[in-house]
């Protein structure tokens, strides 16, 4: 496991603080008790991957921007998506859509490697030089389109969209390993669904709705068809 050090810009005793009542108020109040990922929570420090801006909202129940017109998931999404993945030690990980890292952070801490790919160079470069700084190593960073699948190094144990898609593409649940899990935010807004799929054996899924959200979009996202009169 990497333990991430805090940043510098407030007091230890506050940040902690702070910290801890992100976990507990936030966190804990949103379904999310698995004590593996509340300790991780703790120990990979979120405020290191909040653009410089705006790291004094790093602990905040909002979406934080990024730039580029995308922002950082809300700590309790991030968590709460954590927990349904249910990542385990060995896992091969895909994540699309970089950002900051943080995310990407929290799934190496957990699995064995992690592919992460953004559309924005920017965004690989500095989640790049993040994740270095901390001792992150098991991930492979990419910039390129993958909001319809990526299966280069598949297949997958593990694979969560960051930003949501108005219709799903079935080349992600065909990128699983038998027993692995796909955890994306599909429909358009208001009305989004957190789905979690499973791979039951190859070519057998089975889909389930955890959860109501709304959340940003991936750039080049399937659309769905529509009739035009």
């Amino acid at each position: 496991m990497n333990t991430i050090a805090p940043a510098a810009a407030a007091p230890r005793m506050d940040i902690e603080h702070a910290r801890f009542n992100m976990v507990e108020q936030q966190i804990r109040t949103w379904e999310v008790l698995d004590p593996a990922v509340l300790d991780l929570l703790m120990r990979v420090h979120r405020e290191n991957f909040v653009p410089e801006q705006h790291r004094a909202l790093a602990f905040v129940d909002m979406e934080i921007p990024l730039g580029h017109g995308e922002t950082m998931l809300s700590p309790k999404l991030e968590a709460r998506m954590l927990q349904e993945l249910a990542v385990q030690k060995n896992d091969s990980i895909l994540e699309i859509g970089t950002g900051s890292g943080y995310m990407t952070a929290l799934l190496a801490s957990m699995g064995r490697h992690v592919y992460s790919v953004d559309i924005v160079p920017e965004f690989t470069r500095n989640a790049a030089a993040r994740l270095a700084t901390h001792g992150i190593r098991n991930i492979t960073l990419e910039t390129g389109d993958a909001a319809r699948g990526r299966d280069q190094h598949g297949p997958y144990d593990v694979i969560v969209l960051t930003g949501s898609v108005p219709v799903l593409p079935e080349s992600f649940q065909r990128s699983l390993n038998p027993g692995g899990r796909l955890l994306a935010v599909v429909g358009e807004p208001p009305a989004m669904q957190a789905r979690l799929i499973s791979c039951v054996h190859a070519g057998a899924y089975s889909p389930v709705v955890l959860f109501e959200t709304s959340i940003a979009p991936l750039k080049n996202a399937q659309q769905p068809q529509r009739f035009v009169f």
